[in-house]
């Protein structure tokens, strides 16, 4: 089987074509195999952060087929340069940073080729069907990718593939990004919220709640109460867009790495895309907007994405815990399963209801012994500590197990 990249060919198990845009994504045949899957491997969504990105970023697309030349797979990949900023914390990139820095990473930053989006926490870059087997679907991903890297130009041929980031159910078959002597590291968990079916209204969530974590949510409502709520139209993020941008910053200032950065325009690109599949939430105080919100909703999941916050207003209108509820309140209207709060936080999002999820990365450098070295530092890594709350009356979580 070939690997079409270029002028040149490489043999697979897997007939694999890469696209540099997804203009030129035969859409049918990426359809067949991510159909509502995940919409972060949509064609729309792909399209908004290309046409937003496209001058900070590099974009690569991968079609895998079979035998019948059939699709079976895609796999979403994007060449950036991640950026430390110096900061201090006790974030996975940031417990690399001094280990690495002055052995392998350039100061200024380091260029990757990445497979799954940097704007979305879970298992978004790699789709396979159900024609293929997982431990097929997995071997082909690490052949193409390491082929691929070096398909690139010198000057620009990323040192680094990043694999991130997969959930439990795909540890077992990923054995084979090992194989192909990668490193698997856990990051930071994802925060998982189920949504019980006995949830008809926020009414409904707050009476499952024991008393102590029921009345801190009605306290954050009441010190909320001044704010109104406006769910941003196409127009609306337009009119906004640079107070939407400047809110976004002062959050992703408080961050230690920069891996990925939006732009005024990707949000607008994303709502225009994607339509009512992406909600942005503008929060006011009077008439300044103080906030906002994003999320993704697909597969009756609701994925919350980046949050924009004033901080000088954070303590006094408890705003990014109205954040939260209003996040539980949309998935419960919405009829969702699942409601999904990313990374960071852990304490708090416990705190409203939602349980820690592993997830594990895979990282490999080009040079043999620059990734002998990269094993042995990423093997130190653990998951940051945090202590979880249990909100939920004992008779509740009896009833919903």
């Amino acid at each position: 089987m070939i690997l079409h990249v270029m002028n040149k060919t490489f043999t697979t198990d897997l007939d694999v074509s890469i696209f540099y845009s997804t203009d030129s994504i035969n859409p049918k045949e990426w359809n067949h195999v991510v159909r509502d899957k995940n919409i972060y491997a949509t064609l729309p969504y792909l399209t908004a952060m290309e046409k937003s990105l496209g001058t900070d970023m590099d974009f690569r697309y991968l079609v895998f087929y079979n035998e019948s030349n059939s699709p079976v797979a895609v796999a979403v990949i994007q060449c950036l340069s991640f950026l430390d900023k110096g900061f201090e914390d006790i974030k996975e990139f940031c417990r690399i940073r001094n280990s690495i820095k002055k052995r392998l990473f350039a100061t200024n930053g380091i260029r990757m080729m990445t497979c799954g989006t940097p704007f979305a926490s879970g298992e978004n870059g790699f789709i396979f069907s159900d024609a293929i087997s997982p431990i097929v679907a997995y071997e082909n991903l690490a052949k193409s990718l390491i082929r691929l890297q070096k398909s690139e130009t010198t000057k620009a041929q990323p040192p680094v593939i990043l694999f991130k980031e997969i959930f439990p159910s795909s540890f077992s078959a990923s054995k084979s990004l090992i194989e192909s002597k990668f490193s698997d590291f856990f990051v930071d968990v994802n925060m998982i919220m189920r949504i019980s079916p006995k949830w008809k209204s926020m009414d409904d969530y707050l009476d499952s709640m024991v008393t102590k974590f029921r009345t801190k949510a009605k306290t954050a409502l009441r010190k909320s109460e001044p704010l109104f709520v406006q769910d941003f139209s196409l127009e609306d993020i337009a009119t906004y867009k640079e107070e939407i941008l400047s809110l976004y910053l002062q959050v992703l200032a408080k961050s230690s790495f920069q891996f990925g950065i939006l732009n005024a325009e990707s949000f607008l690109h994303l709502k225009k895309n994607l339509g009512d599949k992406f909600i942005l939430k503008g929060y006011f105080l009077e008439m300044k907007l103080i906030g906002f919100s994003s999320s993704f909703i697909f597969n009756s999941i609701l994925d919350a994405n980046y949050v924009g916050i004033n901080y000088e207003f954070n303590n006094e209108y408890a705003l990014y815990q109205r954040m939260l509820y209003d996040y539980i309140e949309f998935a419960i209207q919405r009829n969702c399963s699942e409601l999904r709060f990313g990374r960071t936080a852990e304490e708090i999002k416990s705190s409203v209801g939602a349980n820690p999820v592993p997830m594990k990365l895979f990282i490999r450098h080009r040079n043999p012994i620059a990734n002998r070295i990269l094993k042995a530092i990423v093997g130190t890594i653990k998951p940051s500590e945090h202590e979880l709350r249990k909100p939920f009356k004992l008779e509740f979580t009896k009833a919903e197990s």
